[in-house]
């Protein structure tokens, strides 16, 4: 199936999964300043020299990706990306994506153990990893999902408040 079968006149699927781009692309939004700043913050502190507020930017980093960005993935890797798994155009597109998911969490893993520069720079890889991660779903899975004449985006992220938020 063609990316643009199933979509309406406006070139996009239902007016649910219209609605529903739009949540989680204001969600990843949300979560793509909020990543930077902490980046920023980490690199900030080391740039000052502070190592004990370097050390505390980076524990806010972790514990932003422990509460925030590992349940994101985890709640995408459910309804959402079983459904375009499933398709000839999505398979190898959501397994990129899985991957991508895989290499943030070591990233995270890796800063638990960092400090100083080592940390400012994984914190960067984290921040950058999402921007480009965020961009492939936004602009590539989700569009997939909506314009299926088989998938809905509108339900399958029904009830996924960590995806799209509250």
């Amino acid at each position: 199936m063609a990316l643009t079968e199933g979509m309406d006149a406006t070139g996009t699927g239902s007016g649910a999964d219209d609605g529903a781009l739009a949540d989680i692309a204001r969600h990843h939004g949300r979560m793509l300043e909020r990543a930077s700043a902490l980046a920023e913050a980490i690199l900030a502190a080391v740039e000052a020299g502070d190592p004990p507020l370097a050390h505390e930017e980076k524990d806010a980093l972790v514990s932003w990706c422990e509460d925030e960005l590992i349940p994101h993935f985890q709640a995408e890797e459910g309804s959402l990306y079983a459904g375009a798994r499933a398709t000839g155009e999505g398979r190898l597109l959501v397994e990129g994506l899985l991957l991508d998911h895989e290499a943030m969490a070591g990233h995270v893993e890796e800063l638990r153990a960092a400090e100083g520069l080592r940390a400012a720079a994984l914190a960067a890889a984290i921040a950058r990893a999402f921007a480009l991660h965020r961009a492939k779903e936004d602009a590539l899975l989700y569009p997939l999902i909506a314009g299926s004449q088989e998938l809905s985006l509108a339900e399958a992220s029904r009830g996924l408040e960590t995806l799209v938020g509250p």
